[in-house]
């Protein structure tokens, strides 16, 4: 019994695929009649599918954030990194707005100041690593030991807060008045209903 392997096989000149040459006529048959070459991606599409293979996989799609018509390979790109319309966050504030509006917001929150832990100066956000740089260094040249210390014995200095603390404060705060103003209210509320019960 032959193999595969063993049979001579021939080019289907419609899909272009090896076909046993035993079966070639049949095959190239079927092949024409049912199959055709997608003229964009050159994969072999039952003919009733095409139409849905192009919509599918090749058709112009619009953004689902801004409108924009584009190829569907490039559309998750554009959505994550190119779209004006995607949601960023601003560096200052941590607020999530759209791209397009981003550069206004933070001219605007980077002109906002905060005080100075190291030197007690207000100063811009835009400016606070800077300055929390080049404060530290005069803290460190300013207040250098007088004897030679080994480092394992010198003090660092105050320690910079972190990064993420003045939201984390922000948030505590804001949670704390919102508990506050929900305690009064409902304390009013049944203050009220209650006299009204009384009458």
């Amino acid at each position: 019994m032959a193999t595969v392997s063993d049979q001579a096989t021939s080019i289907c000149t419609h899909c272009d695929r090896a076909i046993p040459s035993a079966n070639i006529d049949l095959h190239y048959a079927h092949c024409s009649r049912n199959l055709e070459r997608c003229k964009i991606c050159c994969d072999m599409v039952p003919k009733t599918l095409a139409e849905e293979h192009y919509l599918n996989t090749h058709a112009p799609v619009a953004c689902s954030l801004c409108s924009e018509t584009m190829e569907r390979d490039i559309l998750d790109i554009h959505r994550d990194e190119n779209c004006p319309r995607r949601m960023v966050t601003c560096e200052f504030c941590e607020f999530p707005l759209p791209a397009i509006d981003l550069a206004e917001h933070q001219e605007v929150c980077g002109n906002r100041t905060e005080l100075c832990h190291l030197c007690n100066k207000y100063v811009r956000l835009r400016e606070r690593y800077n300055h929390e740089d080049s404060c530290n260094r005069i803290q460190e040249n300013s207040s250098g030991p007088s004897r030679y210390v080994r480092p394992v014995e010198r003090d660092d200095g105050p320690r910079r807060r972190p990064q993420n603390d003045f939201p984390r404060k922000r948030v505590f705060f804001t949670i704390a008045i919102t508990g506050i103003a929900v305690i009064l209210g409902s304390i009013f509320f049944q203050r009220k209903t209650d006299l009204s019960n009384v009458q």
